[in-house]
């Protein structure tokens, strides 16, 4: 079977929460993934408190993290996000962040609201992340926000998404993740568009993060896994998604999903379904206590 990755994302999860979640409840939460066999997962970001203040706590998780962990535990693999140098010099600083990712935005709205940066200025700041994350021997992962479509009316399509993959291949990034990040694109899109740009990855590890409704996941996983995507980001319950995208009701794609549409297509990644339900009953905690939304069943 082919190694297929599953990357769980608490940090997008709960960045746009109204309610600050205790540190030591996240570390917590991080232990019962790892338990469970995750073994690459998107914890925490370092960005300004006052954009997303669930965040601000982000070297003390990690320093409580690393000093709970049992003797003999495998480490995961930690992404932590940046968006700016000061991110990057606070990631490179924090123990057991093992990779830094950096949200490259191919819609020039939505990287102003969300980097307040141009163009050029988000490419410079892409190579600084390359040439700083192999000197630190720390690992690297560039999303492409908007990559299956614009709802700014501005140009899109997929010759844009190719070109950029052709520039971070250029640059020896290795790892990149498309980003539907208000969740528009169809399960024939995801495909569509994956398979197009494959010829543009040679050397890259080419992933997805969705968002989405929930009545259509599974179908977009599914269309993904088809066209040869073999890295799949999700969080549990379908908890979360970008607070700056502007739609309430789009959320990440749940991992339940993620993991029985792999089931279905022969690549289960081997999460302990014991330990799993534990931390979706960790995830519905949260929802009612800061989220002050429903329990997913």
């Amino acid at each position: 079977m082919e190694n297929t990755k599953v990357i769980e994302c608490p940090r997008d999860a709960w960045q746009g929460l109204p309610d600050l979640i205790p540190t030591e409840y996240k570390v917590d939460y991080l232990k019962e993934l790892i338990a469970a066999g995750f073994r690459h997962i998107d914890a925490i970001s370092f960005v300004s408190p006052k954009h997303v203040k669930q965040t601000a706590d982000s070297e003390e998780v990690m320093a409580r993290l690393n000093a709970s962990l049992p003797a003999g535990w495998e480490r995961p693999e930690i992404i932590g996000i940046v968006v700016n140098e000061k991110g990057l010099q606070r990631a490179l600083a924090t123990p057991g962040v093992t990779t830094i990712g950096y949200p490259y935005s191919i819609s020039a709205y939505f990287r102003r609201a969300n980097a307040n940066m141009t163009r050029d200025e988000s490419r410079l700041l892409v190579e600084k992340l390359k040439k700083d994350t192999a000197a630190a021997n720390r690992g690297l992962v560039i999303y492409i926000s908007m990559a299956f479509g614009n709802p700014y009316d501005e140009p899109w399509g997929p010759e844009i998404v190719a070109d950029t993959l052709e520039w971070l291949k250029d640059i020896r990034v290795r790892t990149v993740s498309l980003a539907d990040t208000v969740g528009t694109a169809s399960p024939q899109l995801v495909g569509d568009l994956y398979g197009s740009v494959k010829e543009h990855v040679a050397g890259i590890e080419l992933g997805v993060h969705l968002h989405s409704r929930p009545e259509n996941a599974e179908e977009k996983i599914l269309a993904a896994y088809e066209a040869g995507c073999r890295r799949f980001d999700g969080a549990l319950t379908g908890l979360g998604g970008c607070p700056f995208a502007g739609d309430n009701l789009v959320g990440n794609i749940a991992t339940e999903d993620v993991l029985a549409a792999l089931r279905k297509a022969r690549a289960d990644p081997g999460i302990d379904s014991a330990r799993l339900t534990r931390v979706i009953e960790m995830t519905n905690e949260i929802r009612a206590k800061y989220a002050h939304a429903p329990v997913v069943n």
